[in-house]
């Protein structure tokens, strides 16, 4: 049993221009053509055209679709692969929704999106140290947290933040010691507020893990040049990783 090129296209719901593509970028080749030039589709051609217009509708690309049809990927690992694609451009999209929305906010309580640092990524600027120390589900748990805040919560945040280190820098000038009850004490609200943040040991409970991480973050303070000023000098740096280190012995 055979079909014309437009009997094909008419049971398929497609157009002849379709098929005839196809042809062109040779997924689909008729069966045979007539001696009057006709295209004819037999059976073997109708089920590939099935499996071809299957996989379109799952939305996966020519090119794709090619790759399955010439045996090189099996059709359930080509669909697992289209799931990852789309999976992809969902996360995309998210990221977009999100930014839009948190640009709108902005604009509404009168801030510049631009110049507000609030809507980048939480630790976009140190993906690459987050990711060594501590993975990639550590980065990813954070810009997912710090993402999912309305634009209220992360200057709530933000302030929390500044207040904070701004307890650092009053208590390194008022020379106390590190091992001090007062510096003991801001180095537990330093641990407070990073087990706020997910995916990090301190938030997860890992007692061995959050050790290494508030030593860890404490040597960071001191040597790492992103960091230089923050604490306001490098004395101010070295109270806080000593304040830290000095704490984090006593969960030992």
């Amino acid at each position: 049993m055979e079909w014309t090129i437009q009997e094909l296209a008419t049971r398929a719901g497609i157009t002849s221009r379709t098929l005839r593509h196809y042809d062109r970028v040779g997924l689909l080749a008729p069966s045979r053509v007539g001696a009057n030039g006709y295209r004819y589709y037999g059976p073997d051609a109708v089920a590939r055209l099935q499996r071809i217009l299957l996989m379109r509708r799952l939305g996966m690309g020519l090119p794709a679709i090619a790759e399955v049809l010439a045996d090189d990927v099996d059709t359930c690992d080509g669909l697992r692969a289209h799931i990852a694609e789309l999976e992809e451009e969902r996360d995309r999209l998210e990221r977009q929704i999100r930014s839009v929305r948190h640009t709108l906010e902005a604009l509404q309580a009168g801030a510049e999106p631009r110049m507000d640092v609030m809507l980048a990524g939480f630790n976009d600027h140190y993906k690459d140290e987050v990711i060594s120390r501590w993975g990639e589900r550590a980065f990813q748990a954070g810009n997912d947290w710090w993402h999912g805040k309305t634009l209220d919560q992360q200057q709530a945040w933000k302030q929390d933040t500044e207040d904070l280190v701004a307890a650092w820098v009053a208590a390194a000038k008022s020379g106390i010691s590190p091992t001090s009850e007062q510096a003991r004490s801001l180095a537990a609200r330093h641990v407070r507020w990073l087990s706020r943040i997910p995916g990090t040991p301190t938030a997860e409970g890992d007692r061995e893990c959050s050790i290494g991480m508030v030593k860890g973050l404490g040597d960071m303070y001191v040597d790492d040049p992103r960091f230089a000023g923050m604490y306001d000098d490098a004395a101010g740096a070295r109270f806080v990783r000593d304040a830290l280190h000095a704490y984090a012995q006593t969960w030992m």
